[in-house]
């Protein structure tokens, strides 16, 4: 029987819906994704197995020329994972002073009151920065505690304030979510405009998160990887995109995969982040207009094409 086109439009909560802006994207190969109109913009692929540690790289060595000149460097540091034990690893090895380091969250989970979760939360991200980077650091070379900052509720109302205090980051490392998130600014969420221009001066809040967000996250080890989205806060606190675009650089990974296979939700979101429009329903887009350094894995940039012999 001949196959027949079949059309429809995409479900309505899902937030850019542009069918041709995502066609386009959709089929950018794995040749063409570092091509970008931004020069400053800089796009590279590399096997899955470096992903990591040109992470580990890029941290340690701002944190050696932190040390070496004497200078303050000022880092948002996103949703803590296993790699900040190896950037404690190579600052202990490389017997490196983080006294002029300053330190802030990108962002931690809330209720639906909006009570930000306290850093004795074990699946909280300010548990974790401090669990897997903080306290693998030798004690005589991690920086005071008090230049580690988290999302409290008594700080929330003026998180961007203490980031301006010390001239704006130096780098924000980010990388997206399924909606498109840069941090936890998610589209189609009413703490966030609409209109660009508003929507690049928003700061740090407490916002609702994207129905997408929650199923990505209720995907992740510290909630099961079963799918179970009440394991998941409904809200969180952030900073907005006017942190990251005041941030002198960003570094940008897209690399994330279930469970280390093929299978990835990254890959037509990440085309979307770095190719398609600048406007708040992908809010990760706003890096393309600043100088960044976007890190892709070989699965992420992988082609978009149906695979029919595979399901889930």
């Amino acid at each position: 029987m001949a196959s027949q086109e079949f059309s429809f439009e995409p479900a309505p909560w899902i937030p850019f819906r542009d069918l041709k802006e995502i066609d386009r994207v959709r089929n950018i190969k794995r040749e063409d994704i570092t091509k970008h109109w931004n020069p400053d913009y800089h796009i590279r692929v590399v096997p899955n197995a470096q992903v990591s540690w040109l992470f580990v790289a890029d941290f340690v060595a701002r944190c050696h020329a932190s040390d070496r000149d004497d200078t303050k460097l000022v880092m948002i540091l996103p949703n803590p994972n296993h790699n900040y034990r190896n950037c404690a690893l190579m600052i202990n090895q490389l017997r490196i002073n983080l006294r002029n380091v300053v330190i802030f969250a990108m962002d931690e989970w809330a209720d639906q009151d909006g009570n930000i979760a306290p850093e004795s939360w074990r699946a909280g991200f300010g548990h974790a920065l401090l669990s897997y980077l903080y306290a693998n650091i030798d004690p005589e070379l991690r920086m005071p505690r008090s230049q580690v900052n988290l999302f409290t509720n008594e700080n929330i109302d003026h998180y961007s304030d203490l980031i301006q205090e010390h001239g704006e980051a130096d780098i924000c490392y980010a990388g997206p979510g399924w909606a498109g998130h840069v941090a936890f600014v998610d589209p189609d969420v009413e703490e966030w405009s609409t209109d660009l221009d508003t929507w690049k001066k928003q700061g740090a809040r407490v916002c609702g998160l994207h129905p997408l967000t929650i199923a990505q996250n209720s995907l992740h080890g510290c909630f099961g990887m079963s799918g179970d989205l009440c394991a998941v806060p409904p809200k969180a606190a952030t900073i907005g995109p006017r942190e990251v675009i005041a941030a002198k650089n960003r570094y940008e990974t897209h690399a994330l995969s279930t469970c280390g296979t093929f299978s990835s939700w990254q890959r037509l979101t990440s085309r979307l982040c770095v190719h398609g429009p600048v406007c708040p329903q992908i809010p990760a887009s706003v890096s393309q207009e600043l100088p960044t350094q976007v890190t892709f894995s070989e699965t992420a940039a992988a082609n978009i094409e149906p695979h029919w012999d595979l399901g889930y």
